[in-house]
This record gives structure tokens, sequence and C-alpha cells, in this order.
């Protein structure tokens, strides 16, 4: 995007989120639900295709472009993003990695436009941050493809209009081969969702179990078609990474907005007649979320460089990934610490940032495998003894 353009779009988005989404986090959070006006305004501005390529309707972010937007979105409940990040991310993704030429144009300007919300459907009870484990399985029925099994905690599932579905399509073969991808529309016959998940945080962003029961689709539904068959879990890995990076992102953008509450608390508090301010120990706290957060901010943009290069699309994505949210945490646990008593109340800010900043630890790959990663990709054959 021209560097003018894309100026306008962060000015225009920072507004968005400062001025009307902001005010109305105390409702989001106590509803549990993203008001209607917010997701309208968020379609009207573009940002369900965001990530998605220009000539199916999408902005055409490069990861370095999408990392300072998510610097600004992040600035806010993370609901916000969660609203369209699918369509951005995974989801979205998992058609531009491995689509056909004609499922690309059949679904990516619908998803681009948020006309269709899609939801990317991997996670199950015993495959989670290994999905290479999932045991929902898919075979075929004369020209149709039959899925049955159930997946957990999936993002956006009561609202989505699509799922990508990973499903082990060849028994035999060694665990992160024999897994494909399917599209499957909400409303198919044997396709559950189940009631929403009661959430410590990120409320306003609905997450559900989904099942399948002989939940029937065409060949045509097969992502990549016959060339998609058995690669599915290449798809969910490079959808992934890109994610890590979106994910830290958001991170980043959070602990920007903890700083700022906590600074104009210890500007603003009064303890034993002086300003908290005043106090070198709350100085030292925030003065070492400051810390982190330009740390993060300079981790992220790095990773997304490297990313759009295509020179590092693995280690850099889970470093970042394992650093800024294992740093958003720290600066939230900062940020109660400074407003004392008030942090542990329900309605201040950093309450609620608290409970959202606990997530990132753990989806898009927890910190555990994030390091598991990072060391098996630098040690290699010394890492299996």
């Amino acid at each position: 995007m021209d560097a003018a353009d894309f100026s306008a779009v962060l000015s225009e988005v920072r507004r968005f989120v400062r001025e009307r989404v902001v005010p109305l986090e105390a409702e989001i959070d106590e509803k549990d639900e993203m008001p209607a006006e917010i997701r309208e305004a968020a379609k009207k501005m573009g940002l369900f295709g965001f990530a998605l390529p220009e000539e199916y309707g999408g902005l055409g972010l490069s990861m370095y472009e999408e990392a300072q937007l998510m610097f600004e979105l992040g600035y806010t409940t993370p609901s916000l993003r969660s609203m369209f990040g699918t369509n951005n991310g995974i989801a979205g993704h998992v058609l531009m990695v491995g689509g056909t030429e004609e499922q690309k144009a059949d679904w990516l300007p619908r998803i681009a436009s948020g006309d269709v919300l899609a939801s990317f459907a991997l996670t199950e009870a015993e495959a989670g941050s290994d999905p290479s484990t999932l045991t929902t399985r898919a075979h075929l029925d004369g020209d149709d493809w039959v899925i049955n099994g159930a997946k957990r905690y999936i993002t956006n599932a009561p609202l989505a209009d699509v799922f990508m579905v990973f499903a082990r399509t060849d028994p035999d073969a060694p665990r992160t081969r024999g897994i494909s991808t399917f599209l499957v529309p909400a409303g198919t016959p044997g396709l559950t969702v189940a009631p929403k998940d009661h959430k410590m945080g990120q409320f306003g962003a609905w997450t559900a179990d989904v099942y399948f029961d002989d939940v029937r689709v065409p060949a045509t539904a097969l992502v990549g078609g016959e060339a998609g068959l058995n690669r599915g879990f290449g798809t969910a890995m490079g959808c992934i990474a890109h994610g890590r990076v979106h994910i830290s992102s958001l991170c980043v953008g959070m602990a920007e907005r903890l700083v700022d509450e906590s600074v104009e608390y210890a500007s603003t508090r009064r303890q034993s007649g002086k300003l908290i301010g005043s106090f070198q120990l709350v100085q030292g706290l925030i003065a070492d979320s400051m810390t982190d957060y330009y740390a993060g901010r300079a981790t992220v943009l790095e990773a997304a460089r490297a990313f759009d290069a295509g020179t590092d699309t693995k280690i850099g994505p889970s470093c970042t990934k394992y650093f800024a949210s294992e740093m958003v945490w720290r600066v939230a646990d900062r940020a109660v610490q400074v407003h004392g008593g008030a942090g542990y109340m329900r309605g201040v800010a950093v309450e609620r940032f608290y409970r959202d900043a606990r997530l990132f630890r753990i989806y898009e790959g927890t910190s555990q495998i994030q390091q598991v990663i990072i060391a098996k990709a630098l040690l290699g054959e010394a890492a299996r003894g």
C-alpha cells in the first residue's frame, strides 16, 4: 500500500478505536457482546479483509503493515480484533495458502467484505498446541466427503458462516501427514455448534465446541482440490506462523494501553499526601513496563520484516509470540500493582486487561510450545538426543 494511504488507514483506525470502541469496553465486557454498530463500522473500514489480497477485495497489507495496524487495534478490548481476526488470519489464510483459484474467487471476496465470517476449526480436546494428533476424520463416500469428530474452543463458532475444518483423511499416514482441510458452511446437516464458552476474559469474543456427525460435503469442499489431499497440516502451520506475528502485535498494542493507564493513575492518585508517581518503587514498575513494551514493539517489527522477506517464517514468529505474550502479561500484572486495590476491582480497565492478557500465553501455541519450536529449530538432531 502507498505510504500516504497506509498512514491515513492507521489514523482512521486509531480514531475509531480510541473514540468509539474504548468508551464501550466496560459494556462489551459486561454484556459479552460486540455492539452491532461497531461490527458494521469495521466492515465499512475494510477491517474484515486488511490482510487479504486486493484482487479479492482486501487491503493487501504486508505483515509489517499489519503489525502496525494491530498495534492500534490492540489498544482496546481484544474482542474487537477477534471479530475479524480469523477472516484475516488463520481462517482466511487457509484459502490464500492452500485454496484453488475457484475457491479463492468464491469465498475470499465475501470473507474480505465481512459478509461471510470464517472460523478455523483445528483444535480438539486432545490436539491443541500439537494439532498433529487430531482425531476428527473424513472419508470418501461416492463423490462426497463425510466428516466425523469434534473441535474445541473454536473462535467465532457461534457466529460463523463457514468453517475451515481439519480432518484426518489417511489414518495410516504419519501424524503430520494424512490431514486435509475442508470448507464446511454453517447449517450443513450434522454440524452442531455448542453454546458459547464462559471464559475468564476476552468477553465479546465468542468461542464454542463444534461437532461433526456424518457431515457430508462435496468433493469441491476439499481445500486445494485433489492437490490439497493430505496436505492440511502444512497449510495449518503456514497459517499459524502468520497468526503468531499477528497476535504478538496485538500484545504490543495492549501493553501500550497498560503503560498509559499506569502512567495516568500514578500521575493523579495520591497516597500519604503525595502523588504515587513520586515513589521510586512505583516509578520502577512503570519503567520496567515501558522497557518491556519498547522491546516487544521492536521484536515484532523485526519478525514482521523477516516474514515478509521470507527469510524467517518459523523461528521469528515463535520468538516474537513467546516474548510478546509473556511481556504483556508482566505489564498487565504491574499495571494492577500500580493501581493497588483499585486494580482488583471490576470496571477498572487494568483489571479487565489482566484477565484478557492471560490467554495470549496459550493460544496460537503455548509459550512452552514456542520454546520447543525455537530450541528444535536451533539444535536440529541434537534436540532429539
